[in-house]
This record gives C-alpha cells, structure tokens and sequence, in this order.
C-alpha cells in the first residue's frame, strides 16, 4: 500500500530568518464531521451520481470536470492544455506552486485586511522551524503576508499568517475590500399632524 504524498511546506523569511510549516487543509467535516447519504440501486449497489449534457450527447460522471473541460464540439480537452488568458484575450503566464519555496514575510499588516479577504481555503499549520521571534509576535495577535499558490495556476492568491493559542494558521484567498458607502445627509423625519386628521379609513 503507497503511503500519501505529503505537500510541500510553507516556508516563509522574516527580517531574515526563515520559518516554515508543515500544512493541512481544514475543511467543515474535520470540524463538525459529516454524514454521506448512500443511494443504492434494486440490487443493493450504491449508484454514482452523473449528468446528462445538455443535448442528451455526453454523460459527465463525478470527477470528470476536475481533470478536464468539455468544448463546445464536445472534446474532451485536460487541464495542461488549457491556457490563461486575461481580460484582453491575451495568454497570461503560469504562476508557480509556492509551496517549498521561501516567500518573503509582509508585516505585521493591519487586522482589518483579514477582514476584507475573501477567504477560500484555511490551512492549520505545524511548524517545523520557527523563528521565536515570530512566534512571540504571532502569538502575541499580530498578522502577517505573503503570497500563496497551492498549485501552478494563473491566481496567485493571498495569504494571511496568524496564531493564537490553539496553532498557527493561513487564511487564503483574494482580498475584496469593500467601499464605505453613506448618506451625505440624513432625511429629517417630517409629521404633520393636519394631515392624519384628513384621513378617511372608510376609503380603504
């Protein structure tokens, strides 16, 4: 039996010392545990779920969107051969995995750009060298940044490294701050008192 493949670290440098982390990604079921419903046909098989394309041509079975994509002729094309482009049609370069690769430390940074992140992935980390002072540092509630990439992709996402007294962890994802929106001025509330006199319930 082959044992899993274990990822790469986070290695991060800060004022010059490096740290890293070994990692694993936290999910609602490893907090909360899950239930599967089982469907089983006639015979007591569990059935797999699949769809239909739309012209009723092609069946997609569970997985097969994670490898490939369907054109619109119907081939089957994989990931490798897909390409980047960006808002201009232009092919955009592969960012790398960063994974194994020292990424320089920013901060601390303000709490507040956590709060405008639009976290898809936290990773709970177990250090494997840690620089104390960094360690005081984020324990003592202090936030810090560096770029992330799980995989080679087009996205290089942001990520947030922090701590408190359970571990260490990555708060991954884009940052979406939002726009502070408000009244110039605030309507004065009016009532007229003549006026509710005038009313007639009879009319409703």
């Amino acid at each position: 039996m082959l044992a899993a493949k274990m990822a790469k670290p986070i290695v991060v440098n800060w004022k010059g010392v490096q740290s890293s982390f070994g990692l694993e990604k936290l999910d609602r079921s490893k907090l909360y545990g899950k239930r599967q419903r089982q469907v089983l046909d006639p015979d007591g098989q569990r059935c797999e779920r699949a769809e239909l394309t739309r012209d009723g041509s092609l069946l997609v079975r569970s997985g097969m969107t994670a490898q490939a994509y369907f054109d619109e002729d119907g081939r089957w094309i994989p990931n490798r051969e897909l390409v980047g482009l960006d808002a201009a049609g232009t092919p955009v370069d592969l960012a790398p995995s960063t994974l194994g690769v020292e990424q320089a430390l920013e901060g601390p940074v303000s709490p507040d750009e956590v709060l405008d992140l639009s976290t898809r992935s936290v990773y709970v980390l177990t250090p494997e060298e840690l620089d104390p002072a960094l360690q005081e540092r984020l324990l003592a509630g202090e936030v810090f940044r560096f770029p992330f990439n799980y995989r080679s992709d087009y996205n290089t996402e942001t990520a947030y490294l922090v701590g408190n007294k359970s571990g260490f962890f990555a708060l991954v994802g884009n940052p979406a701050p939002g726009e502070w929106c408000e009244l110039q001025s605030v309507a004065a509330e009016t009532y007229d008192d003549a006026a509710d006199d005038e009313l007639d319930f009879e009319m409703f």
